[in-house]
């Protein structure tokens, strides 16, 4: 299909994009990597009258050390994420979901600010950051805000950014001695979106859990922290039947919103849910060694 008519702005400095999401307010949409608006304006399920495409505005793409965390520009791409020795080490998770993302035209354009900003139900990276946690920074023509993840996906499609507001940066937390991370996903063969996905973030400490991050994506409207999931973790030996236990509850979270479609049954979603829960737990306690 043919998308509808619209205005097309492409800015070079971030004071005119955040400028004509101001004048525009409502109307205009953020284009940043396109592989998730070009596609929903293509189908008419998305009809913005302003584009504001980011993409010539230097300095919102880098990977950096700060403090005792990490920051990601915007703009940073899935493929950027993967081959960074910086988030290999740091957030392997990361790196690992982000080179699982569609295929190498899709890593090579689609940015980590894009997949946050669109909030898909399916999608790898919101769950990702969701369970390792940190904070979105975004910024209107007079001020910035710093959003906690875990207060950033709303509902479908939807986030806490205002209409007039940028994604900038990613803010990643250092993650403390003892911490194993994994991401695994029962994936779409075409599209390589999750039918289900879970990301888990575990901490050990004298052989127990003392923090545990698990965060679901494909099975509800929106990435799902699986809180509790998390709650059978901590304090605990993580042992075969205790994990087993766990991941029964990480689908519990989205049963009021289970999606349903040709691709799986709601209650084939809550069982490979359960699966891939066992199977990211199980490689983040190995990772935490």
């Amino acid at each position: 299909m043919v998308t509808s008519s619209f205005d097309y702005f492409a800015p070079t400095t971030l004071d005119e994009a955040t400028s004509l999401l101001s004048r525009y307010r409502g109307e205009a949409k953020v284009l940043a990597g396109g592989h998730s608006l070009i596609p929903m304006m293509k189908l008419r399920l998305a009809e913005p009258g302003i584009l504001v495409d980011i993409g010539q505005i230097d300095g919102l793409s880098y990977i950096r050390e700060d403090g005792d965390g990490v920051s990601i520009g915007s703009m940073t791409t899935y493929r950027e994420m993967a081959t960074s020795s910086v988030i290999q080490s740091r957030y392997p998770l990361l790196a690992d979901a982000s080179s699982k993302v569609a295929d190498l035209q899709v890593r090579n354009r689609g940015t980590i600010g894009g997949s946050l900003a669109h909030s898909d139900p399916a999608g790898d990276i919101p769950a990702v950051v969701l369970a390792i946690g940190g904070s979105v920074v975004a910024r209107t023509r007079r001020s910035s805000r710093e959003i906690a993840i875990d207060r950033f996906q709303v509902d479908l499609l939807t986030t806490a950014l205002h209409d007039n507001e940028i994604i900038t940066e990613i803010k990643l937390p250092s993650l403390a001695a003892g911490t194993g991370t994994a991401y695994s996903k029962f994936h779409n063969p075409a599209s390589h979106y999750a039918i289900t996905g879970v990301a888990a973030v575990v901490t050990i400490s004298g052989g127990v859990c003392t923090e545990a991050r698990v965060a679901v994506t494909g099975a509800g409207d929106k990435a799902t922290r699986a809180r509790r999931t998390e709650r059978i973790l901590r304090g605990k030996e993580l042992t075969p039947a205790v994990i087993r236990r766990a991941a029964e509850r990480a689908a519990a979270e989205v049963e009021d919103t289970l999606n349903e479609d040709i691709h799986a049954t709601a209650e084939y979603r809550v069982h490979m849910t359960q699966v891939h829960a066992v199977k990211a737990i199980e490689a983040a306690v190995a990772a935490a060694g």
